[in-house]
């Protein structure tokens, strides 16, 4: 029997997840290296690279977010021991990265001109940033398929091979950044360009290391492309998943864009914070995400293996461990806002703004934790869509009108408050639709 349906559950899920979230740490500070790099070689290239970066995020939301789908189909497939589904399933979803990949590369070759049109005037950052999106859209079959790949290691609970593949891909990143952008070892100087063509290198050493470990090292699953044919089912339930799910991963771009054009009304300064409190508290959310990455195969397995006992395990143990690592998020947030936003060469104003500004937002970590592990679980327990409005509420429909209006009646510092008030609205919410979800599985077991 698979250690998914027999491992403690405790044990399970943190061995599930460590390598998961250290894949994720070494993937943000990836992206810091990188920006310091580009940022080196001028500031120009640094925004032109800067306004590429919500074509890249998107890409990745679509790649996640699909992957998300195929994961949890072919995690409960595997649990129902129909090992010719799962197989059929793998196919499919790789299929679909392909064709995720075909979509991207022609969007990225006709239109990033007219997409960076929207930003700026300046030819010479249009010239940049359209070579930087083109490389990276047309050569960007390396992220779509490294991820299905990913999330085949996950399905068969082997998330130690994540780390191993986004380490190798990030570390090749790293290395062929600054040879690339400034022209060592006889090479020449690629600037923008450079930096483009060392993430696709990155990306597709860490897509071939995928391949070429679920080939030899995951023997639950194999490519079997005998009598295959399309299936409708396989298809409509992953795109069922996949879709709320790359919905979820694209949200938060549009909250940060139009939080920035709420916080612009008061002050520039407020942007500021507010992009810093992001970067830092991705550091805080990181390691619930990365358990949620791993606790979504386990709920998806057990529930095709019809372990109840064990979905329920599961989700009440990241419950517990999400409010720890959040708990001690707030309180770094609380005892050290000043040396945090220190890292960011911080100037009197923007630590007039941002000590309380993190002092506020951290009270709502241990809120936000609790919805994060129970809407990945509505995800893998097929019900995408109630995540998927959760989600909204959190980051859109609440949020934002709220910080607006509070922030208008009483300053910014009010302002912070709505996230206060809106995690803690999602997380009643969540924890009232997890006990209705908890009762029809429990008469499920019977």
């Amino acid at each position: 029997m698979h250690k998914i349906e027999t491992m403690n559950i405790k044990k399970l899920l943190i061995t599930m997840s460590l390598p998961i979230i250290i894949s994720m740490l070494v993937q943000a500070l990836y992206n810091i290296v990188d920006s310091i790099f580009v940022a080196q070689y001028s500031d120009s290239a640094l925004l032109a690279v800067s306004l590429c970066y919500p074509v890249q995020t998107m890409m990745i939301a679509v790649a996640c977010g699909m992957g998300v789908g195929f994961n949890t189909v072919l995690a409960r497939y595997i649990g129902q021991k129909r090992i010719d589904r799962a197989n059929l399933t793998l196919i499919h979803g790789v299929l679909i990265a392909i064709l995720n990949w075909l979509i991207f590369a022609v969007l990225g070759y006709f239109f990033a001109e007219i997409f960076l049109g929207w930003f700026t005037d300046d030819l010479n950052i249009i010239k940049d940033g359209s070579i930087y999106i083109r490389i990276c859209t047309m050569a960007s079959v390396g992220v779509f398929v490294q991820i299905t790949y990913e999330r085949i290691m996950q399905a068969t609970g082997k998330t130690m091979y994540n780390m191993i593949i986004q380490a190798a891909g990030a570390i090749i990143n790293i290395i062929l950044d600054p040879i690339f952008i400034f022209g060592y070892f006889g090479l020449p100087e690629m600037g923008v360009a450079g930096a483009a063509l060392a993430t696709i290198i990155g990306q597709i050493t860490a897509m071939l290391i995928g391949i070429f470990i679920v080939k030899y090292r995951i023997k639950e699953v194999r490519f079997d492309f005998k009598n295959f044919k399309l299936d409708k089912e396989i298809i409509k339930n992953i795109y069922k998943v996949g879709i709320p799910a790359l919905l979820m991963q694209s949200i938060m771009s549009f909250m940060t864009v139009f939080m920035n054009m709420i916080l612009k009304t008061f002050s520039e300064e407020s942007i500021s914070v507010f992009n810093v409190y992001y970067k830092l508290q991705q550091f805080v959310f990181m390691a619930v995400m990365g358990m949620t990455n791993a606790l979504v195969p386990i709920v998806a397995y057990n529930h095709g293996a019809k372990k109840i006992d064990r979905i329920i395990g599961s989700v009440s143990f990241a419950l517990i461990l999400s409010t720890i690592i959040m708990g001690l998020g707030t309180i770094i947030f609380q005892i050290f806002p000043k040396q945090l936003l220190a890292l960011f060469n911080a100037n009197e104003s923007m630590y007039e703004i941002g000590i309380p500004a993190l002092r506020i937002i951290s009270i709502s970590f241990i809120l936000a934790g609790i919805t994060i592990v129970l809407c990945s679980a509505f995800q893998a327990l097929t019900y995408a869509n109630t995540s998927l409005v959760i989600t909204l509420l959190r980051q859109l429909v609440l949020l934002l009108p709220l910080t607006y209006l509070l922030a208008k009646a009483g300053g910014l510092d009010l302002g912070w408050v709505a996230f206060i008030i809106t995690e803690g609205i999602c997380a009643v919410i969540s924890l009232v639709c997890w006990f209705k979800i908890k009762q029809g599985l429990t008469k499920e077991a019977f």
